[in-house]
């Protein structure tokens, strides 16, 4: 045990990093529908490997929360700002519900078992896991009239006591009800966020790991040209700018490929490959001839390329009258194979008014597409490539914004950089949305960062917590410790109920996002990501955690001024 207590403590990031592997490999424990996961059996993880005296500089916490909450409101942002709506009053009385009950759980439990105002604000602290409580409680006990200094200080002294007892299973118990409430309800977390995103996202779906469309987007048919064929007689050129998203690409005649720069006009017997969007080609108006099977040695290379439409002369025109004009003098046909904007898919149309800043994503030979791209606009940035210029700003105004502080009715209240740079993730998510040539932060890459800043925060907050905990239960007992549950637990329960059934909040990933945002409560809301694989609780945790931070921070006064018990006394 010396030896590793020498390495943990010579060495921390060691004991960081065996942490995270063993609570993951906890977290994979199954008990029926019940899963601890990565992120609870990482805080459990933490609070046995802490009693080793593993200590971490607190900045890296930070940095890593923010790492993790940016990156989280940055793949929510274009979302978040689209849900806006009357339905955010619901969701801000959740918010109210679920803090109040925090608030009348702690002074009842505080009446019931003669707590002074320094344990009941401790409790509060802990229980709910809003830290700022223990600086507005410590400041207001510092006020009261007629106390003395040594009262003060033991009460001062409660508060810190209070939340290191219950702490850990405030930050745990909101993990366990997002496992909780979905097996009692019978709720299928993954596939509730999974029928959700696809109803953000205007119908379409998004697939599990390892799934795809089986049906493919793009397809490739030969036909025959018989002088009955629409096609009979013209040229290629004078054919590809009646097609809007498909475009022929190959002609063969007598069994040889014609260069088409060379092709006058289609001849009978000509056999010719269209390629395009599946339903475009299904539904094409023009008749190519009789169909026939594509060859089994056949190669077409393509490519897909996306473009930012800034050209000035194509803003206010019909898609069909910006591919005619790409389109003109060519011989070979690029055809549009998607279109955003704002970051949304919109659905492709002749009659489509172009706006600045849409995406348009061409398909066909990239020769032919290098000849056309300046007369649309930029060539939109690599999907793999992070833009750490708008990364970099994103994280200083995340801070700077946390960095705000002001009083409500004398009570100092600051934003947090958790908070701050959640909001600034937003801004930046929804800018990369409306302007796609800045803020580029690739999937994967925000999907790294989102995980690894919540498993080291989680760890740290589990090494951290660990020896003072059970130093404080094993000298004060373990009723503090239940009464920490009951102030954890009771809210939600009574929180859910509310906003389930008399808010009618009913989407499950939705009300489990007000059950942790109302709570503060950043490992659940964590755990909630890691359930539902995607950013859909965003939105309403967003709402619900802004007020519970600036609520949860004011109970520490009303608690100390409410309760009239003092230490000692």
């Amino acid at each position: 045990m010396d030896l590793i207590h020498n390495l943990f403590t010579s060495t921390p990031l060691i004991a960081l990093f065996v942490t995270l592997a063993l609570g993951y490999l906890v977290g994979k424990i199954s008990i029926g529908k019940f899963v601890l996961g990565g992120v609870a059996g990482t805080l459990l993880m933490g609070v046995l490997v802490g009693q080793f005296g593993v200590e971490i500089d607190g900045d890296v916490k930070s940095v890593f929360f923010a790492l993790f909450i940016y990156a989280v409101g940055f793949q929510g942002g274009p979302q978040f700002f689209k849900a806006i709506n009357f339905r955010t009053v619901n969701i801000l009385l959740s918010a109210v519900v679920m803090t109040l009950s925090g608030l009348l759980v702690v002074l009842c439990t505080a009446w019931l078992f003669d707590l002074d105002r320094g344990t009941a604000a401790g409790l509060a602290a802990g229980g709910l896991t809003q830290s700022a409580i223990i600086g507005t409680a410590g400041d207001a006990i510092a006020k009261l009239p007629g106390i003395s200094s040594d009262v003060v200080h033991t009460m001062q002294t409660n508060v810190a006591v209070g939340y290191a007892v219950t702490y850990i299973f405030g930050s745990l118990g909101p993990i366990l009800m997002v496992s909780i409430i979905p097996a009692i309800m019978g709720w299928n977390i993954r596939q509730e966020a999974l029928k959700l995103a696809e109803k953000q996202s205007s119908g379409k779906p998004e697939l599990e790991p390892g799934q795809f469309n089986a049906l493919t987007f793009l397809v490739s048919r030969a036909y025959k040209v018989t002088p009955e064929s629409s096609v009979y007689g013209r040229t290629i050129s004078d054919i590809n700018n009646d097609l809007l998203d498909t475009a022929i690409e190959l002609v063969e005649r007598d069994g040889e490929t014609i260069n088409l720069d060379q092709l006058k006009t289609l001849n009978e017997g000509d056999i010719v490959t269209v390629t395009g969007r599946r339903d475009a080609i299904s539904s094409e108006q023009l008749t190519f001839g009789q169909e026939i099977s594509l060859p089994a040695d056949q190669v077409l290379v393509e490519e897909d390329r996306e473009l930012i439409i800034q050209d000035p002369s194509l803003i206010g025109k019909t898609l069909q009258e910006i591919k005619q004009n790409i389109n003109r003098d060519e011989y070979r046909g690029v055809y549009i194979t998607h279109y955003k904007r704002g970051g949304e898919a919109v659905e492709i149309t002749p009659d489509l008014i172009v706006r600045k800043n849409d995406v348009i994503q061409l398909t066909g030979a990239p020769k032919d597409i290098n000849r056309i791209e300046s007369r649309i606009g930029r060539r939109l940035g690599s999907a793999f490539v992070t833009d750490f210029v708008l990364f970099g700003s994103g994280m200083v105004l995340g801070f700077l914004i946390g960095m705000i502080h002001f009083k409500i009715a004398g009570i100092p209240v600051t934003i947090g950089s958790g908070a701050g740079c959640l909001v600034s993730g937003l801004i930046v998510g929804w800018l990369h949305s409306r302007r796609p040539s800045n803020a580029s932060f690739p999937l994967g890459a925000s999907n790294f960062v989102r995980d690894i800043g919540l498993a080291i925060f989680v760890g740290i907050v589990g090494l951290e917590a660990g020896p003072q905990a059970v130093e404080t239960i094993k000298e004060h007992g373990m009723a503090l410790l239940f009464m920490g549950v009951g102030v954890t637990i009771i809210p939600q329960i009574i929180g859910f109920l509310i906003s389930y059934y008399i808010l009618r909040i009913k989407n499950p990933v939705e009300v489990l996002g007000c059950l942790t945002g109302g709570r503060s409560a950043n490992p659940g809301f964590a755990a909630l990501l890691e359930k539902t694989e995607n950013a859909t609780p965003v939105f309403t945790f967003t709402v619900t955690y802004a007020v519970a931070n600036v609520l949860l921070t004011l109970w520490g006064p009303i608690i100390v001024g409410v309760i009239s018990v003092n230490a000692g006394m």
